[in-house]
């Protein structure tokens, strides 16, 4: 049968040699793994250059071709293609494994990034194309030409910013797939983490509290067969980690219940076993972990804010260095309900003045990453990535640029940190809640008679500035993107 990827199949037989030039194929969770007769023969230049080949590696004797999620699907389209006889699924061994283990980078932090940006690269275009169209939605808002009453601007907020609403719904479904799961689970797995009655469930008075005293307290609205349901403040509407988290164990729950459960039964309940037991320990184990990890950055934030003399700016580089961290997360939910309550009762807010230029060191960044490569694939992301970030969503940029390369993603964070120094030394306050981005601005401006005026908005634009300088020189002087795939491939070899 005919696939979609017998395509790339023919192109990637052809440049590692030919047929006859393959001894053996199997595949891990992300990459086709080759071991060839003549690794000369191969042309890396080629298929790097090729839509859908990720990179090219050259490790433990074998002639690696990075695919990302759709592995599986290429794995079989090459055996079909090439008539060959592959080896299924191996481990760093060369090991038959069920379900598959990847080599990602070694060390905590570098796994885990590695891990969260491979996982959302499915979703970049549909990113990039949403945050085009809430930057336009800002925009338009901005300049008075529509409203968020207006059913035009309700359609096309649909469209945009219901993607991000939902976004654990398709991540879901793209980490089903890295980590060998039913894809289906995923979704069903992402629609039960934003189900509007558990979304809203927070509302009310609550049952009760835990860890009652100290700075980790929580309050519980409903139980589940007398256990406390804890979840964020904000439910998990719009983030990412939450749902890799609890496909990562989904996975090893589903192939648990094939084993025990009769084939006879299995079709349904399988699923039904795996969707129950992930969904119950999502909101009983990582609803209390999230929640508690909100509490510590609001306890930090809280801490460092009370130094004297210097709390306030240090507090600033503080959210600015780690804001972009924290959205990755889901943990700047402990800072924006305490920013706009500030608004509410004093008329303006410092709390997120510290995060005002992180998205214009982001963008600056990933400029000048555009300006550097002149690998087509890179550009095309990065393109789309700036005019978004521009307009505060910076997703594209992060999950599709900068976070993959790390370095460049550390680059951003030190711009933000520097600037949100600016913004809270000079003493930039917030007015109103909601644009982020270039639009933000507007925000910083004083309405109250005889207060500050535009002053805010003028130290909040510097910040910008400062930004915007710090983040791409950094990344022009100290950035090599050029080496880049061969320093990666270095340390995947010494390891």
């Amino acid at each position: 049968m005919a696939s979609k990827y017998d395509g790339l199949a023919r192109i990637i037989i052809q440049n590692v040699g030919g047929k006859d030039n393959i001894n053996s194929v199997a595949h891990c969770v992300t990459r086709l793994r080759f071991k060839l007769k003549d690794e000369g023969k191969a042309n890396d230049e080629v298929l790097e250059q090729t839509d859908g080949v990720l990179q090219i590696m050259h490790a433990g004797g074998q002639y690696q071709v990075v695919i990302g999620p759709h592995v599986t699907d290429v794995y079989e389209a090459v055996l079909q293609v090439g008539h060959l006889t592959g080896g299924g699924e191996v481990d760093l061994d060369g090991n038959p494994v069920e379900g598959g283990a990847d080599d990602r980078p070694k060390g905590a932090l570098n796994f885990i990034m590695d891990l969260v940006s491979g996982i959302v690269q499915p979703t970049l275009g549909l990113l990039a194309a949403a945050g085009t169209l809430k930057g336009l939605l800002s925009l338009l808002g901005f300049l008075g030409v529509m409203t968020s009453t207006d059913g035009s601007y309700m359609v096309i907020n649909a469209v945009a910013d219901g993607f991000f609403y939902f976004l654990p719904i398709m991540l879901g479904y793209t980490s089903a797939k890295k980590f060998g799961c039913n894809e289906f689970v995923g979704l069903a797995m992402g629609a039960a983490l934003v189900y509007p009655a558990m979304v809203n469930s927070t509302a009310g008075e609550a049952l009760g509290s835990v860890l009652g005293g100290t700075p980790f307290e929580m309050s519980y609205y409903h139980t589940f067969f007398g256990i406390p349901i804890i979840m964020p403040a904000s439910g998990y509407t719009s983030s990412v980690v939450p749902i890799i988290v609890s496909m990562f164990f989904v996975a090893k729950i589903e192939k648990f219940f094939k084993k025990i459960v009769s084939s006879l039964v299995a079709f349904f309940m399988v699923p039904m076993l795996t969707i129950l037991v992930g969904v119950v320990l999502t909101y009983l184990l990582i609803g209390p972990v999230a929640s508690m990890l909100t509490s510590l950055v609001l306890l930090l934030f809280n801490v460092v804010t009370a130094l004297p003399v210097v709390g306030g700016t240090l507090a600033g580089v503080v959210v600015g260095g780690l804001w972009q961290v924290l959205v990755i997360f889901g943990l700047h939910w402990a800072l924006v309900p305490l920013s706009i309550a500030n608004i509410g009762a004093n008329g303006m807010d410092t709390v997120l003045v510290g995060k005002v230029a992180c998205e214009m060191g982001q963008i600056a960044v990933v400029l000048a990453i555009y300006l550097k490569t002149r690998d087509k694939k890179v550009r095309a992301i990065a393109l789309p990535s700036i005019v978004t970030g521009l307009f505060g969503t910076t997703e594209p940029a992060i999950y599709g640029v900068t976070l993959p390369r790390m370095k460049p993603f550390v680059f951003s964070c030190i711009a933000g940190a520097i600037s949100g120094g600016v913004a809270t030394f000079f003493g930039a306050k917030i007015f109103v809640s909601g644009y982020s981005g270039i639009l933000a601005l507007a925000r910083y401006i004083d309405p109250n008679p005889g207060g500050m005026g535009i002053m805010s908005a003028v130290y909040a634009g510097i910040a910008m500035v400062v930004a915007v300088v710090i983040g791409f020189l950094l990344t022009w002087f100290f950035w090599d993107e050029k080496g880049w795939e061969a320093r990666k491939g270095a340390k995947k070899r010494a390891a």
